[in-house]
C-alpha cells in the first residue's frame, strides 16, 4: 500500500459502488441500499471524527442531501466516495457552527481499529496494544492529520480526492496523512521505520472499513 493510501477493501468495492449508483440514478432503491451499505461504515467513522456522538443525526442529514441530488452526481464509485464525504463534512462543520464548538480530533469507534491477525514482527507489536489506546492515539492528532488519515484510511479516499473533500492541496493533504500515521507509528510500533508507516498502521486503521 502506498503513503496511507486506499484501503483494499474500498478498491474492491468501487466497483459494485459505481454499478448501484448508477442503478439508483435510474430509480432503483434498492440499489441506493446496496451504496448506503457500502459507503455508511467509512462515512460515519469519519463523522464521529469530527462531530462525536452526533455523528448518526449529522450521518442522517448528509443522507438526505444525497438522496436529493443523486441525479446531480457524474462519476464512479470512487467519486461517489468522495462526493459523499464531501456533503457529510459540510454538514458536519454546519452542526459544529450551530453547536459553536471546534471540530475533535478523531474518535473512531471500536469497530474501526480492530487490530488484524499477526504476520510480521510490527503487526504482531500493533495487535497486543489494547483498542482503548488506540483510540487515544488517534484522538491526540492535530485535527488536520486525524481528518487526512481518517478520509485516507477509513473511508477510503486517494489522495486527490482527500484534497478535494477538504479543500486543500493534494500535497498537504498527504504530508498531514503521513505525520498523523507516521506518529501512530511510533507510538504502536515502537522502532517502526517510515516503511512500516506507510504500510502497516494504514492496514491496521482500515482493514474493517
Amino acid at each position: 500500500m502506498g503513503q496511507g493510501g486506499q484501503p483494499r477493501r474500498a478498491q474492491a468495492y468501487d466497483g459494485e459502488l459505481g454499478a448501484a449508483v448508477a442503478r439508483a440514478q435510474q430509480g432503483d432503491e434498492a440499489a441506493f441500499a446496496v451504496a448506503y451499505r457500502i459507503v455508511q461504515p467509512g462515512l460515519l467513522g469519519y463523522l464521529r471524527g469530527i462531530v462525536g456522538d452526533d455523528a448518526e443525526d449529522v450521518a442522517s442529514d448528509a443522507w438526505l442531501e444525497i438522496s436529493r441530488d443523486l441525479g446531480r452526481f457524474k462519476g464512479d464509485g470512487a467519486g461517489f466516495r468522495g462526493w459523499s464525504a464531501t456533503i457529510a463534512r459540510h454538514r458536519a462543520l454546519d452542526h459544529l457552527r450551530r453547536q459553536r464548538v471546534r471540530p475533535r480530533a478523531a474518535t473512531l469507534e471500536q469497530d474501526m481499529l480492530e487490530l488484524p491477525g499477526a504476520s510480521s514482527t510490527h503487526e504482531q507489536a500493533l495487535e497486543s496494544l489494547s483498542t482503548e489506546y488506540a483510540l487515544e492515539l488517534v484522538r491526540g492528532l492535530p485535527r488536520d492529520q486525524a481528518e487526512a488519515v481518517l478520509l485516507r484510511v477509513v473511508v477510503g479516499l486517494d489522495g486527490p480526492a482527500a484534497a478535494r473533500v477538504l479543500g486543500k492541496r493534494p500535497g498537504a493533504v498527504r504530508t498531514a496523512a503521513y505525520r498523523g500515521l507516521k506518529r501512530l507509528a511510533r507510538e504502536l510500533g515502537g522502532e517502526m521505520g517510515s516503511e512500516g508507516v506507510t504500510d502497516e498502521v494504514p492496514r491496521t486503521l482500515g482493514e474493517s472499513t
